[in-house]
């Protein structure tokens, strides 16, 4: 424990490790979040081509389209799809690029209603659809649903197993779904699930030079004498980058969640994810979607910053283990389209490559024969992953001190 406490001291003492936590401090939550509610995502618009001409009202306007949600009923059916319409051509059309949930009434007649789309019209389908012929909103949903899986099927991404698990799944779904405005949980869980891959720079400029840093400061020579033993030591030091991970983690999911209870309060988290996504088969709520997505990206950076100090142990360059560790999560994205299927969905099981979104996704592996859906072994893999690394890590460690 002595040794576990000196480490991590020694860690948050460097300037570099303290700026990383600032800097991602600054991004995630100040700029990455309060500016969003305020300023960037939820402030009302003139129309203006850029969200930087917004206005800085955010806090006011999340009001006012909660007001507007409140009208159309706390249930979501076709009759509240048909006040939606009407409420935004009374209104005069205030544009679909507000957080105002006209967005989401034109993806349900998109998805649901394609056979009222006017092919002879550029206009989105919410400006003219005739709200009488809004019928069957759910049994409109169901078609469209197994139409999405008969095709995904056809294309090889799932097999009849896989697409009798997804239906069973969505049979949990309670309907009629319950409703409030739905965008600003909409934001707060997408961007809470795809806040590990922000902070993947971060920790890896952090991380990366752990077993590094003493050949560049001239220690490498100490290291060999000291009392508590190589691997003992280089447990410690793990497990000082292990919490402070953890701790950053805390630092930005904190800070994200208290903006979250400033701007959007608590209303609306037992509404389910159908309602900003009308295909997502999960039985889950806002408020579980939200849990999810802090386990996904908290387990995501706990193995992220385990592959990270092994790469860091494997050699004496810390800038080479820096590049490496940034491929991890980048390269991937930067080959998508270029490898063969199967690879690809080898290298999104690697932690941050993905983001917690993929529940609202109908995405299947299959392990040993039998198909697993995304989500959840996307969240299993960052533990056996950790627990590989660590004992790589002090043994590659150790056999180079030897050296």
């Amino acid at each position: 424990m002595e040794l576990f406490a000196l480490e991590h001291r020694g860690l948050w003492r460097r300037t570099g490790v303290r700026v990383c936590a600032a800097l991602c401090f600054v991004y995630c939550v100040l700029w990455g979040c309060v500016l969003d509610y305020q300023w960037l995502d939820f402030g009302s618009s003139d129309y203006a081509a850029s969200v930087y001409n917004n206005h800085f009202d955010g806090y006011c306007m999340i009001r006012t389209y909660k007001a507007q949600a409140a009208a159309c009923g706390d249930t979501m059916t076709e009759r509240t799809l048909r006040r939606m319409v009407r409420d935004y051509n009374e209104l005069g059309h205030p544009g679909l690029q507000s957080k105002a949930d006209w967005v989401l009434a034109e993806t349900y007649l998109t998805v649901l209603y394609p056979d009222l789309d006017d092919p002879d019209t550029f206009l989105p389908m919410i400006y003219y659809v005739d709200g009488a012929e809004l019928t069957d909103f759910y049994g409109r949903r169901q078609q469209a649903l197994e139409r999405r899986l008969e095709r995904e099927r056809q294309e090889g991404l799932l097999t009849a197993a896989d697409v009798a698990m997804l239906l069973e799944m969505d049979s949990r779904v309670e309907t009629p779904w319950r409703y409030e405005w739905a965008q600003g949980w909409d934001y707060a869980v997408g961007s809470l699930g795809g806040m590990g891959r922000r902070t993947a720079p971060f920790l890896a400029f952090a991380l990366a030079f752990v077993f590094s840093w003493e050949w560049h400061s001239g220690t490498a020579p100490l290291l060999h004498a000291a009392k508590y033993g190589r691997r003992k030591l280089a447990l410690a030091r793990i497990f000082s980058g292990l919490a402070f991970t953890a701790e950053l983690f805390a630092l930005v999911a904190g800070g994200r969640l208290l903006a979250q209870l400033v701007y959007l309060g608590t209303d609306g988290w037992d509404i389910p994810i159908q309602v900003t996504d009308p295909l997502a088969v999960a039985p889950w709520n806002m408020l579980q979607a939200e849990a999810f997505a802090m386990a996904f990206v908290f387990g995501g950076m706990i193995g992220y910053a385990c592959l990270v100090m092994l790469l860091s142990a494997w050699g004496k360059s810390g800038v080479r283990s820096l590049v490496l560790a940034l491929a991890i999560v980048y390269v991937p994205d930067l080959l998508e389209g270029y490898l063969p299927r199967w690879v690809q969905s080898a290298l999104e099981i690697l932690p941050l490559v993905r983001s917690a979104n993929v529940i609202y996704r109908t995405d299947v592996y299959h392990i040993l024969g039998r198909g697993v859906w995304a989500p959840y072994l996307l969240i299993a893999v960052p533990v056996p992953i950790a627990l590989a690394c660590v004992p790589l890590a002090v043994r590659q460690w150790s056999r180079r001190q030897r050296t």
